[in-house]
């Protein structure tokens, strides 16, 4: 029998609950052989459910189980550097939800951590590097397909039907260029190579759920980005677009173009009828995701396995939330921002 990376995670939320059904099920290489969560009831669940030996409330307790290699983390963001770093230090290989975490100190913190441990691997979930189509335009654009990068336009809006779960998670979720924005920079120095930026400029408002102004966010927000290159960047992320989760990638070359998501749907399903014809969109970012998020932990357990390190390091998650950080900033003073 092939070897498997036994694994446990802490986070049973709405996003940890499916990782942990792909860790499960979808992912040979692995084995769940523990879950961790302060609600015992989704513990319970979880282990009956996914047929989990091992169920927890205690990190700490769970991290002494000599059974488990490896660590996913799926917990709340100010928390990752701290469960990063305890599952390093207890000799566990680890992936970590994205972002890296709610500070750059914490995130310092981390690289720290995994700079001691390079026996381990470390991975962070910029899940969108393992869609198939953005895999597909990172070769076009390492081809030279579409000659030097000019702009990287993106688009993130979530579904309004979960307007409400968002605005409870509003206080917590350190904002849109934080929560949302941050898979896009991420994006952007992914396409660009890391090109450092060197001014940014964001802004937006409270255009219906005024709610946003409680945390100096907004339910609409867009920034304009330059690199020490002149590469620009154009993100938009808003809380509740009415035909469900859109994401959107445009990579405007010298000698072409790449587009990715201009149409928000997971099949060629057309519906013919009085309202004219019309194609179904993806209700939330699960399902738009669901292939990437299976993706990435193969990726992490195939690292695993054949001794390598994985592409999207703790730097990339530092990186990206300075530029969130950075663009909450602008937004909140109304200034550009140069760096």
């Amino acid at each position: 029998m092939a070897k498997k990376v036994k694994i446990g995670q802490i986070g049973l939320g709405r996003l940890g609950y499916d990782h942990a059904k792909n860790t499960a099920f979808l992912v040979p290489g692995a084995e769940l052989v523990a879950v961790c969560d302060m609600d015992e009831a989704l513990v319970k669940k979880a282990q009956e459910e996914l047929d989990v030996p091992y169920g927890y409330t205690s990190y700490e307790e769970m991290l002494k189980n000599p059974e488990i290699e490896a660590v996913t983390v799926i917990s709340s963001t100010d928390l990752h550097p701290d469960h990063v770093k305890l599952a390093l230090e207890a000799g566990k290989h680890v992936f970590t939800e994205k972002p890296l975490g709610g500070s750059v100190e914490k995130c310092k913190m981390a690289e720290k951590a995994v700079e001691a441990h390079p026996e381990l691997k470390f991975m962070i979930g910029f899940m969108r590097r393992y869609d198939h189509s953005y895999q597909l335009a990172k070769k076009k654009i390492e081809n030279g397909d579409i000659g030097r990068i000019i702009m990287v336009r993106s688009y993130s809006q979530d579904p309004i039907w979960n307007i409400e779960g968002a605005i409870e998670y509003g206080p917590k979720s350190g904002g849109q260029f934080i929560d949302m924005s941050v898979h896009d920079i991420d994006l952007i120095r992914w396409f660009t190579g890391g090109v450092p930026a060197k001014s940014l400029w964001a802004i937006g408002g409270c255009f219906e759920f005024q709610e946003y102004k409680n945390w100096n966010d907004g339910d609409n927000v867009s920034a304009l980005m330059q690199l020490e290159d002149d590469t620009m960047a154009f993100m938009f992320a808003g809380r509740a677009a009415a035909h469900g989760t859109n994401v959107e990638t445009e990579i405007i070359g010298t000698r072409g173009t790449l587009r990715i998501g201009s149409v928000g749907t997971d099949s060629m399903l057309e519906v013919l009828g009085s309202n004219g014809v019309c194609r179904e969109c993806y209700t939330d970012f699960q399902i738009r995701w669901r292939d990437a998020y299976v993706n990435e932990i193969n990726e992490f357990v195939d690292c695993v396995l054949t001794d390598r390190q994985p592409g999207t390091t703790v730097y990339d998650g530092t990186k990206s939330l300075e530029l969130a950080l950075q663009l909450r900033e602008s937004f909140e003073t109304g200034k550009m921002i140069t760096l």
